[in-house]
């Protein structure tokens, strides 16, 4: 799929190493007023004082019966009143929603993923100004015949704290068109899958997904079915 053009904001940007080989390529910009939903996120640890971190989501996605294609804007902003410092933005998605790419991002090495997990991203958003935003253009698949949800961490530049986590959210419709050109699928709704017989897997899940070398792990928490990422030492010792 074709790449929607983002604009620069002014400000820091440093290439971050998600691991010690893998070199991360400059971020998308930023557009300060990017609709979209902060829904099924919840801060986790505490920010520096002046700064509060938000993601958000579209409402609404489509995704085209054919090719199984979507596009999603993912975006990170800064609400607070002073500099966030080094932050990044990981997109992960699991079950039926497949990340490919993300613009100016690095892919997450297969061992590094969560539990449960199939695909994911790493954004160095660098230093984000007070009320700034920088959104990131995803581009994804979304198998109709399964749930699909997406997960957006913000954390610090090496992973030991998550300031927020969007989800893992999930996109779905309850009024499937498998034979219409495209599908809309709304924020929020557990999908009814295409096939028949095959019902929305929902629940708790499980209790800990961790996230390997990269030091980050996901949890879940309650109904709502948010996950928050943890702290590894260097060297692999759990904190």
């Amino acid at each position: 799929m074709s790449s929607r053009r983002t604009t620069t904001i002014a400000g820091s940007l440093v290439a971050a190493s998600f691991s010690a080989v893998l070199i991360l390529s400059a971020p998308a910009g930023a557009d300060d007023q990017v609709p979209g939903s902060g829904k099924g996120g919840k801060a986790v640890d505490e920010a520096p004082a002046g700064v509060r971190l938000t993601t958000l989501l579209p409402e609404r996605i489509s995704v085209d019966n054919g090719s199984r294609e979507t596009a999603i804007t993912a975006t990170v902003k800064n609400e607070g009143t002073k500099e966030s410092g080094e932050i990044r933005m990981l997109v992960v998605g699991f079950d039926g929603l497949t990340v490919k790419s993300v613009e100016g991002c690095a892919a997450i090495a297969k061992k590094d993923l969560p539990e449960g997990s199939n695909s994911g991203f790493s954004c160095p958003v660098g230093n984000l100004a007070a009320g700034a935003s920088k959104s990131y253009d995803v581009d994804a698949t979304f198998d109709l015949g399964a749930t699909g949800k997406i997960c957006l961490p913000v954390q610090t530049a090496d992973g030991t704290k998550t300031f927020w986590q969007q989800g893992p959210v999930p996109f779905g419709t309850t009024n499937p068109s498998p034979n219409a050109p495209a599908t809309p699928l709304l924020l929020g709704t557990d999908n009814t899958p295409v096939a028949p017989g095959e019902l929305p897997r929902t629940g708790a899940g499980r209790d800990l997904l961790p996230l390997g070398a990269a030091g980050v792990s996901l949890l879940t928490a309650g109904a709502a079915g948010l996950w928050w990422a943890g702290r590894r030492r260097p060297g692999g010792e759990a904190g």
